[in-house]
């Protein structure tokens, strides 16, 4: 907001009886360097709060499941159902060794759950808080924040399939194991920046999420989920690699779990994305937050 402070001598101001010595002009204005002043503070809040980020992350996990007797693992079940049933489907289909692809749809299909459901909930995260944003200030970015940690919480209780089919199998992570680190943390890093974009675009858009809902199944079955990528090899994976950004970040977490070498070129192409998704969060944060309220 700006405000002119103009001196306008007694007596010359139209439309106003006696003497006037100063008049105050009040305009809005969309000067960049406040808004990003209140953007950043608004994110340190959200680390500062994080235990209430944990805690309503928690609860909405509760209220979710309230009243069923297994909670979160009926999830788990489903996606071990899903998991055991498509392997041993799907590796006749492809000629693989079960051994061999068991392992790898599961990581598949638990990675791309936590990534459709990030992404699909992340569209509604000001939207279906509608009541807490217009009853209480507090920091709008901790919706987002609240989204990844919920999903995070999910995405624990569906690693136990990724550990029994393991278990099963025999199957153990190898020496690129320590790389799950720097890839979950940029998945955590994506998905608030995801959350941020999705969920300030569709508060104003309301059309944008079955768009969104559509783009995410277009991309499982162009994405190497349920099919290898082994199956292009001889075909090349410049496509795979390059314009695909759901495979690199499949890869950087899906790779070091299955022992596989991850190319420089896959961390260097999700690298890319991810900056771009943190440049366009902030830049769609810092003009959008404080319309948010108006357009719940």
């Amino acid at each position: 907001m700006n405000v002119t402070l103009k001196s306008e001598a007694p007596g010359e101001t139209p439309g106003l009886s006696g003497p006037v010595s100063s008049m105050v002009f009040i305009s809005a204005g969309q000067a960049w360097a406040p808004l990003t002043a209140m953007a950043k503070a608004d994110l340190r809040q959200t680390l500062s709060l994080w235990r209430l980020v944990w805690a309503l992350s928690v609860f909405d996990i509760k209220l979710r499941y309230r009243g069923s007797v297994l909670g979160p693992f009926w999830l788990t079940l489903s996606t071990g159902t899903m998991v055991f049933a498509l392997g041993f489907l799907y590796s006749e289909l492809f000629h693989i060794a079960l051994k061999t692809y068991l392992p790898f749809i599961s990581l598949s299909l638990v990675l791309w759950s936590f990534i459709s459901c990030l992404v699909a909930e992340g569209c509604t995260c000001f939207t279906t808080q509608e009541t807490m944003l217009r009853a209480m200030r507090m920091p709008l970015s901790m919706h987002a924040a609240r989204v990844v940690v919920r999903n995070v919480f999910v995405l624990l209780h569906n690693i136990l399939v990724i550990v029994l089919v393991f278990l099963i199998l025999r199957v153990m992570p190898g020496k690129f194991s320590f790389l799950l680190i720097p890839g979950f943390t940029l998945w955590l890093i994506d998905g608030f920046a995801v959350c941020l974009i999705l969920g300030v675009i569709c508060t104003r858009f309301r059309d944008v999420p079955p768009i969104v809902a559509s783009i995410i199944q277009i991309a499982f079955f162009i994405t190497p989920v349920i099919w290898s990528p082994a199956i292009l090899q001889h075909r090349g994976r410049v496509f795979l690699e390059t314009w695909n950004p759901f495979f690199d970040l499949l890869d950087i977490i899906r790779a070091p779990l299955l022992s596989t070498p991850i190319s420089p070129a896959i961390w260097a192409i999700a690298i890319f994305y991810s900056a771009i998704l943190v440049i366009a969060a902030g830049l769609v944060f810092i003009q959008s937050r404080a319309r948010i309220a108006y357009w719940v």
